[in-house]
């Protein structure tokens, strides 16, 4: 009978103690709706006023789209780190918009449109997520499009418009000489 159930108690010990092994060194997550993307009401004029006044360095949009795979993937591997909500939050302002959504923003220019329209006409988002980085001028500045591999990369994309490598040299350049290549 005790071999009937050595190996079913070790299964749920095992099941119970694989969460906290694979988390281990890696910080508590934290609701990227909460905690990455900041509030708004689609009035993108009145975020840049807003983004510098709070002495932001620009504004960051993620484009996506319900269904993503990869969209998911940034929000429950990456968007979801405190060390990357701190600091996109500390030198962007940022914003998710759904490419197939019907709510109207208030573009750079002072347009009303549908987020779909200012997605998919104004940026041409094709895949999603699109990542894309405007000055505080409302001029786009950056973008990468598709997933990071990790939440380093993302880390090293924040670095690359926040520091303003962008104006002199690709993201791929930046990240050789970062690895030391």
């Amino acid at each position: 009978m005790r071999t009937v159930f050595r190996f079913p108690m070790l299964a749920l010990l095992a099941a119970l103690l694989l969460p906290a092994l694979t988390q281990a060194g890696v910080e508590d997550p934290r609701d990227p709706d909460h905690h990455f993307f900041d509030p708004t009401f689609g009035d993108f004029p009145e975020e840049l006023e807003m983004a510098r006044a709070d002495g932001k360095k620009g504004i960051l949009l993620f484009f996506e789209m319900a269904d993503c795979p990869f969209c998911h993937r940034m929000k429950n591997q990456v968007l979801n780190q405190p060390e990357v909500q701190e600091y996109f939050g500390e030198h962007f302002a940022v914003f998710a918009v759904d490419v197939e959504g019907a709510i109207e923003v208030v573009t750079f220019d002072g347009e009303s449109k549908t987020m779909m329209d200012f997605a998919t006409r104004d940026f041409r988002v094709r895949a999603t997520p699109v990542f894309q980085f405007f000055d505080l001028d409302g001029e786009p500045i950056a973008r990468f499009t598709g997933a990071t591999r990790n939440t380093r990369e993302f880390m090293q994309l924040g670095e690359f418009v926040a520091e303003g490598h962008y104006r002199d040299q690709n993201f791929t350049r930046f990240k050789r000489e970062l690895d030391g290549r």
